[in-house]
């Protein structure tokens, strides 16, 4: 995306990219989605607002391949999902049970359960740890498909809330055999796959020497944060975002400026930098159908070379 224009957007946390080729940005504390051409002006298409068709406290964003694209907020303290077309218009929507609770704090930004969504064009998969499984898989209409993967032991079962926060992760879908990663956004970092069923393949651990710092100053404690629902223990993440490039390879981008790339067979194969202006924090990945991998906040284009 031209410089110009990515330094107008307020907080640009997601970049995906429409069918015809135009970019479709998330701008977080706008409030709003925006739709931009490649040689052109944005155009808003989500704006900000309570009422269905609009964003308030936007949570997570995520497009499927038709470019319809799904937005979590909470604006009142429930939990919501809405579903909107990339031209324009809301297709639909649903809240979620229950109050948004915060569990993972990166900076500024709280993440409820609705921290990450997994939109495929058919279902919306959500972590929801307080359901007993870590991954709840809605239709688009609200109704609970499924729920699949046992939580992790944490040696903080007494302490439901920070046992739950350090369950929270971000599911991703393969592109090709309908399997699914969960990857756990706190704590120990560890990644698990789950094949199309729900039935778990295996668990890895996300190790290296970038992280050994991190691993070490772990806390046993957390501190409590007072939020609109009540006050909680709010636990920093190991993991910022993670995604699935076309050959069914995960990319996870650390709470340092690293992403580490695993196979299908869950061994580590690369660690990168990104590098723009300076050296980049991914808060989002996004791969095209041409290869390309748009790296969020910023909006950078970065050409990514077949593996095998």
């Amino acid at each position: 995306m031209p410089a110009h224009i990515a330094g107008t957007f307020n907080d640009l946390a997601a970049c995906h990219l429409t069918p015809d080729g135009e970019f479709l940005v998330f701008d977080r504390r706008a409030h709003s989605v925006y739709r931009v051409p490649p040689n052109g002006a944005p155009k808003q298409v989500v704006q900000i607002g309570v009422e269905p068709g609009r964003i308030l406290l936007p949570l997570a964003f995520d497009s499927a391949p038709d470019g319809s694209f799904v937005i979590a907020d909470a604006p009142t303290g429930i939990e919501r999902i809405q579903i909107f077309y990339y031209l324009g218009g809301a297709l639909g929507g649903f809240t979620l049970p229950g109050r948004s609770v915060p569990q993972v704090a990166l900076g500024d930004l709280v993440l409820s359960g609705l921290g990450s969504v997994e939109y495929t064009g058919k279902s919306i998969l959500v972590s929801q740890p307080a359901s007993g499984a870590l991954v709840t898989e809605y239709a688009l209409d609200g109704r609970v498909l499924r729920t699949f993967g046992e939580l992790r032991a944490t040696g903080h079962e007494q302490s439901p809330e920070v046992h739950l926060a350090l369950n929270a992760g971000m599911t991703i879908a393969l592109p090709d055999d309908g399997g699914f990663y969960f990857v756990f956004l706190s704590g120990v970092p560890v990644f698990r796959k789950y094949d199309a069923g729900g039935t778990f393949l295996f668990e890895r651990h996300i190790e290296g020497p970038e992280l050994d710092s991190h691993i070490q100053s772990l806390p046993s404690e957390w501190p409590r944060r007072r939020a609109t629902t009540g006050e909680f223990p709010i636990v920093p993440p190991s993991v910022r975002t993670a995604a699935v490039d076309p050959d069914g390879h995960l990319w996870i981008s650390l709470i340092t400026p690293h992403t580490y790339v695993y196979d299908r067979a869950g061994d580590k194969q690369r660690t990168i930098q990104f590098r723009a202006a300076g050296v980049l924090a991914a808060s989002q990945l996004y791969f095209t159908r041409k290869r390309q991998l748009l790296v969020s906040p910023g909006c950078y284009t970065f050409h990514t070379e077949r593996q095998p």
